[in-house]
């Protein structure tokens, strides 16, 4: 297993408690005093845990992604603490260097993590309950993948636009993809409406089962805590 797959393996964790631990203090935060009515204290707290959640990985966003694009060096690649620092040391931790890409992370968890959230919260709701744990487990399922396909739909936009600022370059010394808005902007000039949904199908493939397994998890874990702690 290359550097790059392990370090994209063992993100994931605090990236996840870290989806989940905001969305709930942010619910919290923006339902007290009961003034917002609850669908868009769903829909808010999703959006500031997805922003949340960006702010916190995209330095290792950055080195996953200048990891996976050095294919032609696998055995003699660097560590994932020695690239930081490379890229720490010749582009500090502005735009240009840790935090490059941003405004797409922003873009691409902010608006993931309020359709995935809102729109499973509010539909989940809607649905009589049931004593029957197969069919609520069918229930939640569907609620969950939907919210999930619809959020990497909306999304992909963001993350084509991050893979190419975050990624090499086509020419060597010249950084044609700046910015967010902008390399979206020029990918749609360039290649066509169709180039901003690139790998769309494997992205839902991943994050649509993904998804509604990963509330369902989540949704379990909560419920026990909450009685034995």
């Amino acid at each position: 297993m290359t550097v790059s797959k392990r370090f994209l393996e063992t993100k994931e964790t605090p990236k996840r408690a870290t989806k989940f631990f905001a969305f709930e203090r942010y619910k919290n935060l923006f339902a007290y005093g009961e003034y917002i009515p609850q669908p868009i204290v769903l829909t808010l707290a999703g959006l500031f845990s997805g922003l949340t959640e960006a702010v916190i990985i995209n330095p290792f966003e950055v080195v996953k992604v200048k990891l996976q694009a050095e294919r032609d060096n696998i055995k003699g690649q660097k560590s994932t603490v020695a690239t930081a620092r490379e890229i720490f040391k010749e582009h500090g931790f502005g735009r240009k260097g840790l935090n490059k890409g941003l405004t797409s992370t922003l873009g691409r968890h902010g608006i993931f993590n309020m359709i995935y959230f809102s729109l499973y919260h509010n539909v989940k709701n809607t649905f009589p309950e049931t004593e029957d744990k197969v069919l609520d487990f069918l229930k939640k399922f569907t609620v969950g993948f939907i919210s999930g396909v619809l959020g990497s739909c909306t999304n992909i936009p963001f993350d084509v636009a991050k893979s190419r600022i975050q990624g090499p370059q086509p020419v060597p010394g010249e950084i044609k993809y700046q910015k967010c808005f902008q390399s979206i902007h020029l990918i749609y000039k360039e290649e066509g409406f169709f180039a901003l949904y690139k790998g769309l199908v494997p992205k839902v493939l991943r994050l649509g089962p993904g998804a509604a397994i990963m509330m369902i998890v989540y949704e379990h874990v909560f419920d026990w805590l909450k009685k034995f702690i």
